[in-house]
């Protein structure tokens, strides 16, 4: 069974690389991308990223429901949503899995994983997957964090073990989340965005 889990966490970190000469990420430093554009939630509010800014920036999670290694991370989303909340930034959870909006990520299905995780921050559904391909996210999940100006601080992932909280020994997100709140220098501005590809239609 470990063999198993072991060939296809490698298949899915290959898959993930398909676009990404196709969507380039967006670089740090830039403005966040799609400002104003229209996006509804799961439970149909028409909401924009900037609507879901606040003084210190947005954090934005391209995310989805049953990806393995969202499940790994899941765990720690709780801990990121009370850092936003104390840190004055505001938060977006982002599902871009267009090509599996019949299955494992329906909107119904969206709404139930959003409540069952006590999801307390928007879970936004990209369609045809436009916001995803504006910022080139590449994985589920890849974190997207823009400062008060709304250009990029920090991009990547959440931290170096998606194995286990316990084992983590580099949290990449919550310093930047830190140092964003105090408009300080970020101390580690881009890491390695890991997890399953985003499912686009292919065109």
């Amino acid at each position: 069974m470990k063999i198993y889990k072991t060939l296809l966490i490698a298949l899915l970190l290959s898959s993930a690389s398909l676009f990404a000469q196709k969507y380039p990420t967006i670089n740090i430093g830039e403005k966040m991308p799609m400002q104003q554009t229209e996006i509804f939630d799961t439970e149909e509010k028409s909401t924009t990223l900037n609507k879901n800014l606040k003084n210190n920036g947005i954090l934005i999670v391209f995310t989805s429901n049953s990806c393995p290694f969202v499940v790994m991370w899941e765990d720690r989303y709780q801990l990121l949503e009370e850092k936003c909340r104390n840190s004055n930034i505001g938060m977006v959870y982002i599902n871009s899995n267009q090509a599996k909006r019949s299955g494992d990520d329906s909107v119904e299905k969206m709404k139930n994983h959003s409540r069952e995780m006590g999801y307390t921050f928007p879970y936004l559904i990209d369609k045809n997957s436009e916001m995803a391909n504006a910022f080139g996210a590449k994985t589920t999940p890849h974190i997207f964090l823009f400062n008060n100006e709304k250009a990029l601080a920090y991009k990547g992932a959440i931290d170096d073990n998606y194995k286990s909280a316990n084992d983590v020994t580099e949290n990449y997100l919550l310093d930047a989340l830190e140092q964003v709140s105090n408009q300080q220098n970020i101390s580690i501005k881009e890491t390695k965005a890991v997890g399953c590809s985003i499912k686009r239609i292919r065109k």
